[in-house]
């Protein structure tokens, strides 16, 4: 199977487009500074997943799903500090952290597959 068929990948897509939706609106100074830093750690989640479908090793692929998931991570933390500078609201946070707990679900099931493989 291709990773551009496999759910997590989909899912973390969606989680991508919805972050630089979001984003879109922060204040113009945060260019450089929160926005840039959230998108990277957004994009680095699909383009971790896909690199690591890559690979030749079951040990190989676990390692970019971990960096994966560290990015994962790291967005979330950063939705939190927007949210603490009144660059998001309750909802829309809510909203993306439930996004973020979907796609923490499939990343954790894809890289215990690969360990029990």
């Amino acid at each position: 199977m291709e990773y551009i068929e496999l759910e997590v990948w989909k899912e973390s897509r969606k989680l991508v487009k919805t972050l630089y939706q979001i984003t879109s609106s922060f204040p113009q100074m945060e260019v450089y500074g929160l926005t840039a830093q959230m998108r990277r750690s957004a994009v680095s989640i699909p383009s971790n997943i896909a690199e690591g479908c890559g690979r030749k090793t079951s040990a190989d692929t676990v390692h970019f799903l971990h960096i994966s998931r560290g990015s994962l991570y790291e967005l979330e933390t950063q939705i939190y500090l927007a949210l603490d500078q009144e660059y998001m609201d309750e909802e829309g946070t809510a909203s993306i952290l439930t996004q973020i707990e979907t796609n923490k679900k499939l990343l954790n099931g894809f890289i215990n597959y690969f360990k029990n493989r």
